[in-house]
């Protein structure tokens, strides 16, 4: 079912309108969006928001732009997303800033006053002992924050194994976070799933979902390159979370998603053609939904 609102231009070709429905209603807790904001301004945020509002669930405000854009865009940026019931949150990277700083709970208090309805609470820079990083998502909810967690470090060099990122994705769960995105960067290279070249490191998720079972639901994968949102939305369906999509690629990720571009529509139409829904020598018969009204 589409979100509350969605009106399909479309609306009436009963084929397209079944390939659409393909998604979740809005708010949903998996096939989430999360967008990867690094210093959209706001002619622009109000262009993707009137294009392809319906299709974004989060909106994350990378590493620590927030704290450098004026004030005032931050504000209205925030009510512009708040209006559309879109979960908005700082970047993990601030947070481990203030972390450094010892300030996590003025940061947390901070962040609610400032309109900001989430925190993601990461590790990608720095190392936080398992009863601190308990305490931050305590933290976040106490302030009114939805508490989101990311696991994997930003560092090449440094990569956790799958067995230790499943372990975290767990023990995340069970102390409140809501969600668990994964690690994957602005890159989608060199970190987490991801080889230097940005290809699916395939044993290596594997290991990852073996482990986790059923919360695989519960996790966001971080896939800014249209390869990496295809090769997922292929394997899990379209209704797999992705995260760190470019602001300007949401609608085409959602045309991804239902089957609207070759990478997933390929598989439809040749399933359609093998089961014998579609012959390409069959002459079609009756006309489209509304046609008729189309003709006076």
């Amino acid at each position: 079912m589409r979100p509350t609102g969605f009106t399909s231009a479309w609306r009436g070709v009963w084929s397209l309108d079944a390939i659409v429905n393909r998604r979740f209603r809005r708010p949903r807790t998996t096939g989430v969006t999360m967008v990867l904001d690094t210093g959209l301004g706001l002619s622009a945020l109000r262009d993707v928001l009137d294009l392809a509002g319906e299709h974004i669930d989060q909106w994350k405000f990378g590493f620590g732009t927030s704290a450098l854009m004026p004030y005032t865009v931050l504000e209205e940026k925030l009510d512009l997303l708040n209006q559309r019931d879109i979960l908005t949150y700082p970047g993990g990277t601030l947070l481990e800033a203030a972390v450094v700083q010892e300030h996590c709970r003025v940061f947390m208090t901070r962040a609610a006053e400032l309109g900001f309805r989430a925190a993601e609470i990461s590790e990608g820079t720095i190392e936080l002992p398992g009863e601190r990083r308990r305490r931050m998502i305590d933290c976040a909810r106490n302030a009114g924050l939805v508490p989101i967690t990311e696991v994997g470090r930003k560092d090449p060099a440094c990569q956790p194994t799958a067995a230790e990122l499943a372990q975290q994705i767990l023990q995340d769960l069970d102390w409140g976070a809501s969600w668990v995105i994964v690690e994957g960067r602005e890159s989608g290279s060199g970190v987490g799933i991801y080889d230097q070249g940005g290809e699916i490191r395939t044993p290596f998720l594997d290991e990852i979902l073996k482990q986790v079972g059923s919360a695989e639901s519960r996790l966001i994968w971080e896939a800014p390159l249209r390869s990496q949102q295809a090769y997922l939305v292929c394997r899990f369906g379209a209704n797999v979370s992705l995260g760190n999509i470019p602001p300007q690629e949401c609608l085409a990720l959602e045309a991804l998603r239902c089957g609207l571009r070759f990478e997933t529509f390929n598989a439809v139409a040749r399933h359609s053609r093998e089961a014998g829904l579609w012959d390409p020598q069959r002459v079609e018969n009756g006309k489209p939904v509304g046609a008729e009204r189309s003709e006076e």
